[in-house]
């Protein structure tokens, strides 16, 4: 079979399945397969494919029509313009994620100096989004789970950030050891009740998705200890799920008085990212 035809097959089973971006997934399965890039696949489209080629490819196509990610089958995911490894352990990064980093930059590059906690880092998207577009900042990006702190490691290797960014293991804000001037955060905002239905066929972890009963127990967790380890200049980000910015606001009046509260939408008008000056 070559190439044309094995992308063309895919595509249907996959279409089948309701799997949206079938095109962009069946690309994604044949290239990662053949190791190669996009300009290298439609050069020779007809190009056939070896019997070791073709049972990989069947095989990758099989586990994302059960439902895997296309994250955790090519390993792999680009956020923010960078490309990530990604496994089991850690949330597959999101677009509406970047606008968190896109905002963190901006507020980052107002300041002579900036030391910035990433909390819940998973792969470590978002603080090495914010290391490798502000050389200065100095980022902790901490993690409850070991094995996701792991996976950040390698990211910081791979885009060459390991000098500003130092990986604290541990539960939100217990292991800072000194107050920051920005806290950025994705931390678990599903309802408990939720989950099952907005998780990836329960490839996802779950610690990365449950937020407790109402969707906010751990960002009210989090709001809690940064009164104590954010800075009096400082700000908090957070991003949120939908029909959350009321409650959040709320929260956060109560916890800084006198803070500066602003809330934005994501490119799909939901209100995602919850700003606190303080």
């Amino acid at each position: 079979m070559n190439r044309r035809d094995a992308m063309q097959r895919a595509r249907e089973l996959l279409i089948e399945k309701h799997i949206q971006d079938a095109d962009w997934e069946a690309e994604l399965l044949l290239r990662d397969t053949l190791k190669i890039d996009r300009v290298q696949l439609y050069t020779d489209t007809l190009h056939l494919l070896t019997p070791r080629q073709e049972s990989e490819f069947w095989g990758k196509v099989d586990r994302r029509i059960s439902g895997e990610p296309s994250a955790y089958i090519v390993g792999h995911r680009e956020f923010y313009g960078l490309d990530f490894a990604i496994g089991a352990d850690v949330l597959i990064p999101r677009p509406e994620t970047e606008l968190l980093v896109d905002r963190t930059i901006e507020i980052v590059r107002d300041l002579p100096s900036s030391l910035i906690a990433d909390v819940g880092t998973g792969c470590g998207a978002i603080a090495i989004s914010i290391a490798v577009n502000v050389p200065s900042a100095r980022v902790y990006a901490m993690d409850i789970s070991a094995s996701a702190l792991e996976m950040a490691k390698e990211n910081c290797r791979k885009h060459k950030v390991t000098d500003s960014i130092t990986l604290l293991n541990g539960e939100l804000l217990s292991p800072l050891p000194e107050p920051v001037d920005i806290i950025v955060a994705n931390l678990p905002y599903v309802k408990t009740a939720d989950v099952r239905s907005v998780n990836t066929n329960g490839f996802e972890p779950r610690l990365a998705l449950d937020g407790g009963k109402d969707g906010l127990s751990v960002i009210r967790k989090l709001s809690r200890q940064a009164n104590k380890m954010l800075k009096k200049s400082g700000a908090m980000l957070l991003e949120i799920g939908m029909g959350q910015s009321d409650a959040v606001k709320t929260m956060l009046q109560e916890q800084f008085p006198g803070g500066i509260i602003s809330v934005a939408k994501d490119y799909a008008g939901i209100e995602r990212l919850v700003t606190l000056m303080r």
